[in-house]
């Protein structure tokens, strides 16, 4: 043996034999199930649910998105039963296609119409801009406008208004009980009381071409006149006939409520205020010494009871 050389040196390296120590075993076999997961195959409740490994039957844990074009035909179903549904129940729009209303509508204006509170049992009110079916023929001799198969399928779920109905949009006047009436020269009166209607086109009288009345409104019945009062033929013109010039409240449609289009011509339709005027509603018109009587008796009860209490304590 060469001088200064130890024993080991110059052979392969060699670890210490561990193979008998029972100790190192358990912490291999700790760190491969460690690797290998929780026991049974169950996923690691650490681990995102979209990086864990789909289960036995090879099903993903989310499914696939459709595509959007075999969708597309259930959104464009659904889309039309709703349009039609508003159409039917809550709004829809209509043409106007005379100057009779000017200028509170002019030709061509399309206006949204409220039909959802006639379902509640409402009906038309003084001053409101109305549309009804034609009660008895009113619209004859007027030409009807042609339309193609895209107009009608629109109008049908709502979207633009039918060329075919035979419709009408005046404003309402006077309801069932009241009374109605117009002398040449004059204002419009509603029991009594004179309207001051601004809403009715410059240059026009309130009833010069056609006086009428007075009239009673029957009950369920309302009577209408357009703005344009010289370019009209509203209630006044039909009072020869079988419905007297009254419209039957069953055959209103709804209320307009707004000018939708076009876009520059985008108003609401208020009730103007001159229907508001004290003393206007039929019953404070027919009877005010009944409410005044009503009003003082219980003042009348109190002063005799007052008195004849003075007298017994005497």
């Amino acid at each position: 043996m060469a001088a200064g050389a130890r024993p080991g040196q110059g052979d392969p390296a060699k670890g210490p034999d561990r193979s008998a120590d029972p100790a190192v075993e358990p912490a291999a076999d700790s760190a491969a199930d460690s690797a290998a997961g929780p026991v049974g195959g169950a996923p690691d409740p650490d681990t995102p649910v979209d990086e864990q490994a789909p289960d036995g039957d090879g099903r993903k844990a989310a499914r696939k998105q459709r595509p959007f074009w075999k969708e597309l035909p259930l959104l464009i179903v659904v889309a039309l039963v709703l349009a039609l549904l508003i159409k039917t129940f809550l709004v829809q729009a209509f043409s106007i296609p005379s100057d009779s209303m000017q200028n509170t509508l002019q030709r061509g204006d399309r206006v949204l119409v409220d039909k959802l509170t006639p379902w509640f049992g409402a009906e038309p009110e003084r001053g409101e801009v109305v549309v009804f079916h034609d009660p008895d023929n009113w619209l004859a001799g007027e030409p009807t406008p042609e339309s193609n198969v895209v107009q009608d399928f629109l109008s049908f779920i709502g979207l633009m208004p039918s060329s075919k109905e035979k419709d009408l949009i005046k404003r309402t006047i006077a309801v069932g009980g009241d009374t109605v009436e117009c002398a040449k020269g004059g204002p419009v009166k509603v029991n009594g009381k004179a309207l001051d209607e601004p809403y009715i086109f410059p240059g026009n009288t309130a009833c010069d071409d056609k006086p009428f009345g007075p009239f009673k409104v029957p009950e369920g019945k309302i009577w209408v006149m357009g703005d344009h009062r010289q370019n009209s033929l509203d209630s006044r013109y039909h009072t020869d006939e079988a419905t007297k010039g009254f419209v039957p409240v069953e055959d209103v449609v709804g209320r307009a409520v707004v000018v939708a289009w076009p876009i520059n011509r985008w108003a609401t339709l208020p009730v103007p205020d001159t229907f508001d005027q004290p003393g206007i509603s039929a019953a404070a018109g027919l009877a005010p010494g009944a409410v005044g009587i009503a009003g003082a008796l219980p003042l009348v009860l109190w002063r005799r009871r007052r008195l004849t209490g003075g007298r017994t304590a005497g």
